[in-house]
This record gives C-alpha cells, sequence and structure tokens, in this order.
C-alpha cells in the first residue's frame, strides 16, 4: 500500500498513504494509456550519469512515514534508512522529491524527475509494465483487522458474520466483492481505524503492514485472516536503467541475510512483524 502509519490512528482522515498506495492500481489503466502519448523518458539516467551527478533522486508521496519520513523528526523509516546507506555506499546524496499523488508516481519517473521509486510502493501489473521492480523488500497481502471487544476473524464463516467496512473503488473493496463478501462501502479514506472505534463497522480489510503500524499505536487492534493472495512492496526504478536496478537488488538481497534486516523490520513494524510477514508470504 497508504494508511500513513503511527499518525494515521490520530483521526478519521487518517490513514491516505498507504490507502492510496493500494488504491494506486485504479490508475494502472490510465498509466498504461498515459504512456502510449510518450516515447521515452526526457531525462533517463542509469547509474554512472547518476554518480556523475552526486546525487539520487527518489520519488515519494507523502503519508508514510514507517516507510520514508519527509519530516525532520522521528526515525527516517524502512526505506529511506536503505537508501541513505546504499547512497553512501555509492558516494551519492540522497534527495527526496516529493510527488503529490500515487497516480502521479510512475508518470513523474517515466519523465526523468527522479531516479527510483521509494516509500512503500506496491508492486501491480500495470505497474511492472512501465517500470522494472527491485528485489522484494516486504510482502503485502490483505488481512482482516478487528478491534477489542470483537473477537479476532480467522474463518470465512466468522468472516460472513461481521460488519465489515471498506472505501468505495478501493482495492480492499474489490477484493472483497471477488471473496463475495458482503461489505459497508461508505467508509472515508482513510477511516477505517476509526470506524472499528466508533463500531460502526467489525472489521476491515487492510494490508499487513499497515495493520502491524495499527497495532504498534492502538493495543486493542487484532490482526486476523488473510484474504487473497499475497504481493510485494519493492523500488521502482525505470526500465532504462539496469545498472541502477542491478546494484539495489544485490544491495537488497544481501541485507536481507544480515541481523540488521529484522532489527529495521522491528524498529519500524513491532516485535510481532517478522512472523506475520512470513505468513502473509506463505
Amino acid at each position: 500500500m497508504r494508511l500513513g502509519g503511527i499518525q494515521a490512528l490520530s483521526g478519521a482522515g487518517a490513514g491516505s498513504g498507504v490507502r492510496e498506495r493500494h488504491c494506486a492500481w485504479l490508475a494502472g489503466l490510465a498509466l498504461i494509456a498515459w504512456t502510449g502519448l510518450v516515447a521515452t523518458p526526457a531525462l533517463g539516467a542509469d547509474l554512472p550519469e547518476i554518480r556523475k551527478a552526486g546525487t539520487l533522486r527518489v520519488l515519494v508521496v507523502d503519508g508514510s512515514p514507517a516507510f520514508f519520513n519527509l519530516g525532520s523528526d522521528g526515525e527516517p523509516g524502512l526505506d529511506k534508512e536503505i537508501l541513505e546507506a546504499f547512497a553512501r555506499l555509492h558516494k551519492l546524496t540522497l534527495r527526496a522529491v516529493e510527488v503529490p499523488t500515487w497516480g502521479a508516481l510512475v508518470p513523474w519517473l517515466l519523465e526523468g524527475r527522479g531516479d527510483l521509486l521509494g516509500g512503500g510502493v506496491t508492486v501491480t501489473p500495470a505497474r511492472a509494465q512501465l517500470v522494472d521492480f527491485s528485489h522484494e523488500l516486504l510482502p503485502t497481502r490483505n488481512v482482516i483487522v478487528t478491534r477489542k471487544p470483537k473477537g479476532v476473524v480467522e474463518t470465512m464463516q466468522q468472516l460472513r458474520g461481521v460488519r465489515v467496512g471498506a472505501m468505495r473503488g478501493s482495492s480492499m473493496a474489490e477484493a472483497l466483492v471477488a471473496a463475495e463478501i458482503p461489505f459497508d462501502d461508505g467508509i472515508a479514506s482513510g477511516g477505517g481505524v476509526a470506524a472499528l472505534r466508533k463500531g460502526t463497522v467489525e472489521a476491515i480489510l487492510s494490508g499487513i503492514e499497515d495493520a502491524l503500524l495499527y497495532r504498534q499505536s492502538d493495543p486493542a487492534i487484532q490482526v486476523g485472516m488473510f484474504l487473497g493472495p499475497s504481493g510485494s512492496l519493492a523500488f521502482g526504478v525505470r526500465k532504462d536503467a539496469p545498472e541502477l536496478k542491478r546494484e539495489l537488488d544485490s544491495y537488497v538481497a544481501n541485507l536481507r541475510r544480515t541481523p540488521t534486516w529484522n532489527r529495521l523490520i522491528v524498529k519500524y513494524f513491532g516485535e510481532a512483524a517478522p512472523e506475520l510477514l512470513k505468513r502473509a508470504r506463505e
């Protein structure tokens, strides 16, 4: 997904960041059509050109500080920590370029306004037609979220017996339709947790990475059954930047074999994250 992480739990409008990440697939068809109007990236640059410029530009949508904190306070975020270390390795300065919407993320990359996509980007078929993705950073998968005193939903039978909420037109709504689960589609963008607190609904569908962040900020949040197949979060690069992709792949793959990786996952997503993310991939 984007449910903007921990800060997303403070109000009804929270959560637009990761939610947008998961809803952005709706812009996929528009992106496919848009590329028919674009020949090649105007300012494409692979790693040798990036080294000459001295700056690695990462395109980010604000609202997901657990992945990429654009502010000056707090922890940098998972993606940002990884890219800062990657940039140091290649003697580069990391510069964040804020993109106004998730729908604009891929077009900006293709236009050469940045060198890669960061901030917790979901790999989708529509995006993969336009850009290449690095080695997986995290698995992502839809999961049923409830809040105490409501019980954990662990089976389809239980799911059919609770009031489920989703935002109209979102990928979460599409997943519930595909599973033939009746739901309330009147949930505002980013308003799922607020709806659980108010009792408007008894369950919501969420990306596992979002649910982990909810649990860190609200101990009453419960993670239940997965719904649908697993996916991936990764860095995105232009298809004319194979060397940058190759170096990112190598760096991420090597990092994931070290103790630092689990430390980062626990740091940003909590003690339960490694096991739940493993389950999401299974």
